[in-house]
């Protein structure tokens, strides 16, 4: 079994962990903040947020130059708390979601692929969660 490096994005957002949750878990949400940069985005997805259950985003570059399906099985599931899923090529993946005062901290650790550089992939990961705080804190419903 391969041994992946363990890296992790974090922030904390000026939000109840109500609307935190739920715009992290409803597809409704997700492809309105998932995406690194203003130039990709994620026109689907769908999410059977329990464990076993299965989720799937489309990301794409605008210009249509390059996309992928990003998703996996989820292992754990604790409202408010936890997210832990596997990805297709069994990297895991744990979302921590921690309560304080007004504001939700959400760390997210990954197994790092092979592939590309560790500090290219941390910088995509933390992209999307920046993206995510700006999206959660300037939506209002």
């Amino acid at each position: 079994m391969q041994t992946f490096k363990k890296v992790t994005a974090e922030t904390t957002i000026q939000a109840p962990i109500e609307k935190v949750w739920k715009y992290w878990t409803e597809p409704d949400h997700i492809t309105k903040w998932n995406n690194p940069s203003d130039d990709w985005h994620t026109p689907f997805a769908e999410n059977d947020l329990r464990p076993g259950g299965k989720f799937v985003s489309r990301m794409e570059a605008k210009d249509g130059s390059a996309g992928f399906d990003f998703g996996g099985i989820y292992d754990e599931v604790k409202l408010h708390e936890v997210i832990a899923y596997t990805m297709g090529d069994g990297r895991k993946v744990k979302i921590t979601f921690k309560e304080q005062e007004n504001e939700i901290e959400v760390i997210e650790t990954f197994d790092a692929e092979t592939i590309n550089p560790i500090e290219f992939q941390k910088q995509g990961w933390q992209a999307i969660l920046n993206n995510f705080k700006k999206y959660v804190e300037q939506t209002n419903n």
